[in-house]
């Protein structure tokens, strides 16, 4: 494959004239011990290699993305990450980043590769920002029986219960945004389903509307919730049959492999953002692990 130059290209948007592009030397690459090709472009004067313009650009840690990826994927966390493989915080904090938008595109582009889903099981999961003043809601779609992770929304809400008052006290009053993000995963989620679609959840009073409102010819059924174990996982129920287990398994598998949502950790999510970001790096991996098995 001929290679184009990159600001030509960008500029034009057209191919580079034939016979314009001479080789100019290759450079020894020491993050992953490869020869990259450079070349010199004769229209615009510049010189570019076979790396310009590719997602890991510039990066000198570009060998350790993948076990940074598993690892995030595996219930560690970042500074525990960055003792193990030597690295400095910040290192892992950039990674983080890089890597959340790189699975969160991965994740919709996988789920369009895939038939559309004929039974489906959405509910929340809650956890916390900081302090557990300040709740979160993390509205989470999965197939049923085959538990792929669809697609998911994070949403903050008001502290509820004994918290009430105290968290009103120390930080105000809290939108709850539980809908607003409920809303945003139906409407991404529409060209991943079946307008015909069987369509479960809890029997949460707030549901039946927006299901409704987005998917008019579904058949949606409500469950009566069910306690949950006091042992193991937490997220799953102390009932001999789950009408809903695909969506609480993979509820309780979150909490086992992304280490800001355990039950009991030192390590709490500092920002919303931060949080959607883990759960795309997980829910790749998790729909991955799936295919495979």
């Amino acid at each position: 494959m001929k290679p184009k130059c990159p600001l030509c290209f960008s500029l034009y948007q057209k191919k580079t004239p034939f016979g314009r592009i001479i080789r100019k030397g290759s450079y020894y690459r020491t993050s992953d011990g490869q020869s990259v090709s450079r070349f010199w472009c004769k229209t615009c004067q510049t010189s570019f290699s076979n790396s310009t313009g590719k997602s890991c650009y510039r990066q000198k840690k570009r060998h350790k993305n993948e076990t940074i990826r598993r690892l995030l994927s595996g219930g560690m966390s970042q500074r525990e990450i960055a003792r193990v493989l030597k690295l400095n915080r910040k290192t892992i904090v950039r990674k983080f980043i890089f890597i959340a938008n790189l699975e969160e595109q991965r994740l919709r582009e996988y789920n369009l590769s895939q038939p559309r889903a004929f039974e489906v099981e959405f509910d929340d999961l809650e956890t916390f920002e900081h302090s557990k003043c300040k709740p979160l809601s993390v509205t989470l779609m999965v197939e049923c029986k085959t538990r792929r992770i669809l697609d998911f929304e994070v949403s903050q809400m008001p502290a509820k219960g004994r918290l009430t008052h105290i968290a009103r006290k120390k930080y105000g009053h809290r939108k709850d945004e539980r809908r607003k993000g409920r809303q945003a995963l139906f409407k991404r989620v529409e060209d991943l389903v079946s307008p015909t679609m069987l369509i479960r959840s809890d029997s949460n009073p707030f549901y039946a509307s927006d299901v409704k409102k987005y998917f008019p010819l579904a058949k949606y059924e409500t469950i009566l919730g069910a306690r949950g174990a006091i042992t193991g996982q937490g997220e799953l129920k102390k009932i001999p049959w789950d009408p809903l287990f695909s969506l609480n398994h993979t509820c309780a598998m979150l909490r086992a492999n992304i280490n800001r949502l355990f039950r009991r950790t030192w390590c709490t999510t500092k920002l919303k953002e931060r949080l959607s970001a883990h759960i795309a790096i997980y829910a790749m991996s998790h729909n991955q692990r799936l295919s495979t098995a």
